[in-house]
């Protein structure tokens, strides 16, 4: 059974860190491309950041560039999402996604919803201002 569980959210001020992680299981974990994707109450859940399988290769949504980074590390099967001088506009449900990928696809990001296979249950940050 696939299992991503999501950690590190919480209630911060704006202008704080904050460091996400989501630990895979149950599947090849090397071979997927992560991503994670927000939801804020009453808004459709969107793109915030994605890693390629090989970890070269990442994008972001562009509210977010220049303060998330996503890393992944395969020995711990695990993504995360350093997030900096946080805003109260970040504030949502924060999920991670896997999409099993094969070797000629390496390098590719996905930025849709509909392009992963497997969802965690989410983490919440809150930024108050």
């Amino acid at each position: 059974q696939v299992q991503l569980v999501e950690s590190g959210g919480g209630l911060v001020q704006a202008g704080d860190s904050l460091r996400l992680s989501c630990a895979a299981a149950g599947l090849q974990f090397s071979v997927c491309a992560m991503g994670w994707f927000r939801q804020a109450p009453g808004k459709e859940r969107e793109f915030v950041a994605a890693i390629s399988r090989d970890g070269i290769t990442t994008d972001y949504v562009d509210s977010t560039k220049g303060r998330f980074t996503i890393s992944r590390d395969n020995a711990r099967n695990t993504v995360f999402l350093q997030m900096n001088s946080l805003k109260s506009e970040d504030t949502a449900a924060y999920y991670c996604a896997a999409r099993s990928t094969t070797i000629s696809n390496s390098g590719d990001v996905y930025l849709s919803r509909q392009q992963y296979h497997y969802w965690g249950q989410g983490t919440q940050v809150t930024v108050s201002s």
